[in-house]
């Protein structure tokens, strides 16, 4: 954690994030823990930390690193390619759904869209979920972005908040790939929820850098010049984060303790925590600071914009009614001490 940290306080923030995920792909700081191998607090501690730096670098990182733990859990025998950066790609949408076919035993030709596809005109590699001609799906596929049949267009993407990050559109056009796993590995396979947990280490991360903002204004200020309503505020975002970092530790124990168990409600529960505890922060902070970080900070005001974004990777009411349906059991949630 020590080396992530200090090569991320060496990154220009005035490179594209894509390079900065190259640069700590060649310092070999990718290789986390993959989910449940009885580290995953220590993976989600590293993208909270590149979170905490810089959201969109967070968003390209935490792909890089789920499209290595996919990879790993689905096909292990894979070779990795040395040096390269992925992005995982996964979002349906009615418009954007990429078609493969079969070539050999385990060659694919891709074709159709792909949205939402963050760096994808910058990153060497994808893994993506597509779907066969007769709707079978949905299938992982490893391409290279560097090929004829591949193209990207940024038309769409008007982001203001994540602008960094360019989401953008892939279009295939004969393009070849690797199919890996088998049909429906992707969202099968135990690591699906714990990949989706291990998002909200990037919103807390994104959150404890504006309440850092907060602390050390404080700190800053003379004991005189501070008030109730400010330290009030602190005290509020404190207390949020602490339960936050207090429940991603116990759903990384237990993610380690239940490897192959079902985690999808242990992952709802701390992605909406943390949602909401980011929406607190974020709404303190700007209370209490007013409007001149906004103005006269830079990393600061990029956090802050960025931050809501991201955050909208939650699915809000969808994912609390997820959740409530899989509290409805006849043994009942365990809510006792």
């Amino acid at each position: 954690m020590a080396a992530l940290r200090a090569a991320l306080a060496e990154l220009d923030r005035a490179e594209a994030p894509a390079v900065s995920l190259a640069e700590l792909v060649r310092q070999g700081l990718d290789r986390l823990p993959t989910p449940g191998s009885g580290a995953t607090l220590q993976r989600w501690q590293a993208l909270s930390a590149v979170a905490e730096h810089d959201l969109s670098l967070a968003k390209l990182y935490e792909g890089h690193t789920d499209a290595l733990a996919v990879m790993s859990e689905v096909a292990p025998s894979s070779m990795p390619v040395p040096g390269a950066t992925w992005g995982m790609w996964a979002a349906e949408t009615p418009d954007g759904r990429t078609a493969v076919e079969e070539i050999g035993i385990d060659g694919a030709r891709l074709s159709g869209a792909k949205r939402w596809c963050s760096g994808a005109g910058q990153l060497s590699h994808g893994l993506l979920t597509a779907w066969f001609l007769d709707g079978r799906g949905p299938q992982l596929v490893r391409v290279a972005m560097d090929q004829p049949g591949v193209s990207t267009s940024s038309a769409g993407w008007h982001a203001v908040g994540m602008a960094a990050s360019a989401s953008v559109d892939i279009a295939f056009n004969a393009a070849v790939g690797e199919r890996i796993g088998g049909e429906g590995a992707y969202l099968q396979r135990p690591g699906f929820w714990h990949g989706g947990a291990g998002i909200a280490a990037c919103w807390h991360g994104g959150a404890a850098a504006l309440a850092g903002s907060l602390q050390r204004a404080l700190v800053q200020a003379p004991p005189s010049s501070r008030n109730a309503f400010q330290l009030a505020a602190l005290g509020k975002v404190g207390v949020a984060l602490q339960s936050t970092a207090a429940l991603l530790r116990e759903t990384a124990r237990w993610i380690d303790d239940h490897p192959s168990l079902d985690a999808s409600a242990m992952a709802l529960r701390v992605r909406l925590a943390t949602e909401d505890s980011a929406k607190l922060v974020l709404d303190e902070v700007g209370r209490t600071l007013g409007a001149t970080p906004y103005c006269r900070d830079a990393p600061f005001a990029q956090m802050a914009a960025d931050l809501p974004v991201f955050l909208r990777q939650s699915h809000a009411e969808r994912d609390f009614a997820a959740l409530g349906e899989r509290l409805v059991s006849p043994e009942g949630p365990s809510w006792a001490l």
